[in-house]
């Protein structure tokens, strides 16, 4: 009989993937973050805690409870990549001490950055949580 995985397995590795590359450049790479870079740690950190709860207790209301992180964590580094690449405006002065939210320390591939990693990791969670946890369609007579 095959057992079913569990549907937390995923957004646990992404997140935990996505927690470590980001303190490997912080604390091995010595990079510096930007305050972009900050919010969406703030974000994903706890989602690697959330989601390892989830594989345990096998939550599916942790849905509803993380999704919202998910998103904003989404556009934010959708955002921050887009003012890397392609200067997108912002009026918000969140980068004007310490380092600046333009400044791209790694570009592997001429346009793989740090926000573009963020920006694949939220993306992968989002799709993820969709397509696993939509409410099933309700029977109509």
């Amino acid at each position: 009989m095959i057992k079913k995985i569990n549907p937390f397995l995923f957004p646990w590795i992404v997140s935990i993937i996505a927690t470590s590359g980001s303190l490997y450049f912080s604390e091995v790479m010595k990079f510096v973050p930007c305050t972009f870079c900050w919010y969406q740690r703030i974000l994903m950190y706890p989602l690697t805690i959330l989601y390892g709860f989830g594989f345990f207790k096998r939550d599916k209301n942790l849905f509803l409870y993380t999704y919202p992180a998910v998103l904003i964590g989404n556009a934010l580094s959708f955002y921050h990549y887009g003012i890397q690449k392609f200067g997108f405006y912002h009026p918000m002065n969140v980068c004007s001490a310490g380092v600046s939210c333009s400044g791209i320390y790694i570009e592997w591939l001429g346009f793989i950055t740090i926000p573009l990693l963020s920006f694949v990791a939220f993306t992968l969670l989002n799709i993820y949580l969709v397509c696993t946890f939509r409410r099933p369609k309700q029977k109509t007579l």
